[in-house]
């Protein structure tokens, strides 16, 4: 079946993934993220776009950011990858593609998907196995949203602003949403409506954009696309052949 196209609101939060090609690490020293990061800063601002969080894994990206119109996050997306590629192979003594076509996205939108998107991506490290902690892991983030450390590139959700009047407050809050139990079936709509462009929505919002004839979840339950895995799905995987074979 085709895929979607890209479904962008102007001020309503997108999450976007993007994978390296074929499964291939997209970063291998500090200084390419130091290179990304840099470069994702500038395109923010000259796109308008607000990011909210944030982590570079091995072989992907996640991002959590609100673009000002429809065309935003898509221009920050392709100046990026080209820029970043440009600097990657001249600087690894390589040719060709890096990115796995193009970048995935889904609407978030309320309290509970906006805040389950900001942990989402901060626990993608615990998650793959590569940290115990997100405090452990240095390229997301973590630090600036639970105030561990400022981030001039950083721009608070209203919805993480809500959780408290006072910043103490508000980073001890969130926090605790760190510190929660995993929710599968919520890593499971994540990632579901991610890989086919669906959208996370509150009741209001889901209301009013179901008029646009949008279609806003997938038809029926199915099983997730097939393709390289990422580094959590791959320690998932792993985890559950190792449970079936009493390892």
């Amino acid at each position: 079946m085709p895929r979607q196209p890209r479904f962008v609101v102007p001020d309503i939060a997108l999450h976007v993934r993007q994978r390296g090609n074929n499964g291939q690490a997209c970063f291998l020293a500090d200084g390419d993220r130091l290179v990304y990061l840099a470069n994702l800063r500038e395109l923010c601002v000259k796109t308008g776009c607000a990011l909210h969080a944030y982590c570079l894994m091995t072989n992907h990206v996640h991002l959590l950011l609100t673009p000002p119109d429809a065309a935003s996050c898509a221009n920050l997306m392709r100046d990026l990858g080209q820029r970043y590629v440009q600097y990657f192979n001249r600087h690894h003594e390589r040719t060709g593609t890096l990115w796995e076509g193009r970048y995935r996205s889904c609407l978030v939108d309320s309290a509970h998907y906006v805040l389950g998107c900001y942990r989402y991506i901060e626990r993608n490290p615990v998650r793959a196995g590569m940290v115990a902690w997100p405090s452990a892991y240095r390229w997301s983030s973590h630090a600036a949203n639970t105030g561990l450390a400022p981030s001039p590139m950083l721009a608070p959700h209203a919805e993480y602003l809500a959780l408290a009047t006072d910043e103490a407050m508000r980073h001890a809050a969130y926090q605790g949403i760190l510190d929660a139990d995993e929710d599968p079936a919520f890593l499971a709509a994540i990632r579901d409506a991610t890989d086919g462009g669906y959208a996370l929505l509150g009741g209001d919002t889901k209301a009013k954009l179901m008029e646009s004839g949008r279609r806003l979840e997938r038809g029926k339950p199915g099983r997730r696309s097939a393709g390289i895995a990422d580094e959590e799905d791959s320690a998932a995987t792993l985890a559950e052949l190792q449970g079936q074979l009493g390892l």
